[in-house]
């Protein structure tokens, strides 16, 4: 039996295979933690669980019958209980139907109680700690992004008015500029007017000349 049929076989007792599978995952997990923590879980009339400890040794090689020495190490162990034993050899008979009768454990005799205890407030510890540190990394990242829309705004408001000036200067410029050519040509004017005007005064002169040679000559 596999751990998916062995949800099956006790799906009807807890009400479906969605509340069976929650069951038989939180029971597996309480014994896993209370063993590697140390612990030792007993279940009086089934077994007890618990974490052994092997010294360093040599062994051999199985298939090369080499001399090979194994690192000190801890393995999980399962030791059934004599009511299981009863059970298993045949000097007490499985009851066809309805559960396996086993005696009840007593007060204190699961072991791995307050290692269970502990692994389970270490995991909500450790997934408010985690929530925590989420919550604050979106912090972070909301006042990051916030810090770089008000840099991106305030450059854009910087650039807007230093092309604002730019233009302001370009078009006062301008406009002394045109004032300038203006001027310029008022004074142009009235000088180009006094010299057309003197103009026909030497042609003037220039006929009354000629009209006293030409008297002197008849003359």
């Amino acid at each position: 039996m596999n751990k998916a049929q062995l949800v099956e076989a006790i799906a009807d007792k807890l009400g479906g295979r969605q509340n069976a599978a929650e069951a038989v995952d939180a029971v597996l997990d309480a014994i896993v933690r209370a063993v590697v923590t140390g612990d030792r879980v007993s279940v009086t009339g089934f077994g007890s669980f618990e974490k052994v400890d092997r010294p360093a040794r040599y062994a051999r090689n199985p298939q090369t019958g080499e001399r090979v020495r194994v690192k000190k190490t801890s393995v999980p162990r399962f030791r059934a209980g004599q009511g299981f034993k009863d059970l298993v050899s045949g000097s007490k008979k499985l009851p066809k139907g309805g559960e396996v009768s086993v005696k009840k454990a007593p007060k204190g005799s699961l072991t791995g109680g307050a290692a269970i205890k502990k692994a389970a407030a270490k995991k909500a510890t450790a997934k408010k700690a985690i929530a925590k540190k989420t919550t604050t990394a979106k912090k972070a990242a909301a006042k990051k992004t916030t810090a770089a829309k008000k840099a991106a705004a305030k450059k854009t408001t910087t650039a807007k008015k230093a092309a604002a000036k730019k233009t302001t200067a370009a078009k006062k410029a301008a406009a002394k500029k045109t004032t300038a050519k203006k001027a310029t040509a008022k004074k142009t004017a009235p000088a180009k007017k006094a010299t057309a005007k003197k103009a026909p005064a030497k042609k003037a002169t220039a006929r009354k000349t000629t009209a006293k040679k030409t008297t002197a000559r008849k003359r």
